[in-house]
């Protein structure tokens, strides 16, 4: 059944760089309006990963229930198509409740997969050629396999970090075995859903400032131990889960390869990165409408908000005072 065939809520996307206050919004949006939050964000599907990935906080989650994070173990395959499959099951359970769906999180190819049914490549692993990649990489540098795919799709070199190795790779994977560009097949897609979609903002050098200062924040808060104790559960740092920003550097720390003080300076300048790529793809959509983070942002968004939600809707009901991803027991997705 296509997702057009299927009940749909309302949905609205709030999506913006990262470090801009998205999840504080959001929450506050919950608190006002009802619904609850569909995260999309790449990272925090993942147990053990809290720290680093600013998953939101117990106060966060007993105030708005969060779906799709903390659910994913962190040496479990994870995709696009999979995140889809899941908040499509989320969807149809919001839209028999009755519920507003709030699509919340910076990882675009989690937005454009739900709901603009962007269609992920339908391209089954070739492991020989992943091996011969991965191998290039480690003994010429993920350089080397970001120059080949910039030769090949440069559309998708701009937007695919070079330090990405996974995402490089399968780039390289869907356009070398379809013989077209990863970047013109991901723009297959089926009808886009229904939204209201607001990018919250505010000038690149606050947000650098507010980056910094949540880095800082993070390894105060233990994330050199969360990464230790990764590596002390077993899992190998070569993960894609803990192969994001800071994760590499933190794992470098606990292995005596980095000091914290360069491990850190290098988050902040890799997350610096990161902001500009998500700017560069936001200012692409022209759907989305721009807000000002800032003590009027909530109502900014509720006034672009309301006129799309339902008449005649019951106020949010109070929502219990526990960690709740909103998943009942015997519907939580499987790993």
């Amino acid at each position: 059944m296509s997702r057009q065939d299927r009940q749909t809520p309302p949905i609205v996307v709030l999506t913006g760089p990262t470090g801009v206050g998205k999840t504080a919004l959001a929450v506050a949006l919950v608190e006002r309006f009802g619904g609850e939050v569909v995260s999309a964000d790449s990272r925090q599907v993942y147990r053990y990963l809290d720290i680093g990935t600013a998953k939101p906080t117990p106060d966060e989650l007993a105030r708005a229930p969060h779906h799709l994070t903390d659910y994913v173990d962190p040496a479990a395959p994870y995709s696009v198509t999979r995140y889809r499959e899941d908040g499509d099951t989320v969807l149809d359970d919001l839209a028999v409740r009755g519920k507003i769906a709030w699509v919340v999180g910076g990882s675009w190819h989690y937005i454009q997969a739900l709901v603009d049914r962007i269609e992920p490549p339908q391209v089954p692993p070739n492991l020989a050629l992943r091996a011969e990649l991965e191998q290039q990489a480690a003994e010429q540098g993920p350089e080397a396999v970001h120059a080949w795919l910039a030769e090949v799709d440069p559309a998708a070199a701009a937007m695919i970090e070079r330090r990405n190795v996974r995402r490089v790779i399968r780039a390289l994977e869907v356009t070398l075995t379809l013989g077209r560009p990863f970047s013109e097949v991901g723009r297959e897609r089926g009808t886009a859903l229904p939204s209201v979609r607001l990018v919250l903002s505010m000038p690149r050098a606050e947000v650098y400032a507010r980056v910094d200062a949540r880095v800082d924040a993070m390894i105060a808060a233990g994330w050199v131990e969360e990464a230790r104790s990764l590596l002390a559960r077993g899992y190998d740092a070569d993960l894609p889960s803990i192969s994001s920003h800071g994760y590499r550097e933190m794992v470098a720390v606990v292995k005596g390869e980095m000091s914290l003080a360069d491990a850190a300076q290098r988050t902040k300048w890799n997350t610096h990165a990161y902001v500009r790529r998500q700017d560069l793809w936001l200012k692409r959509q022209p759907e989305y409408t721009w807000i000002t983070a800032g003590p009027d942002a909530l109502e900014r968004a509720s006034a672009l908000i309301e006129p799309f939600l339902p008449a005649g809707r019951e106020p949010p009901a109070p929502v219990p005072d526990k960690h709740c991803e909103g998943w009942p027991d015997d519907r939580r997705p499987q790993e």
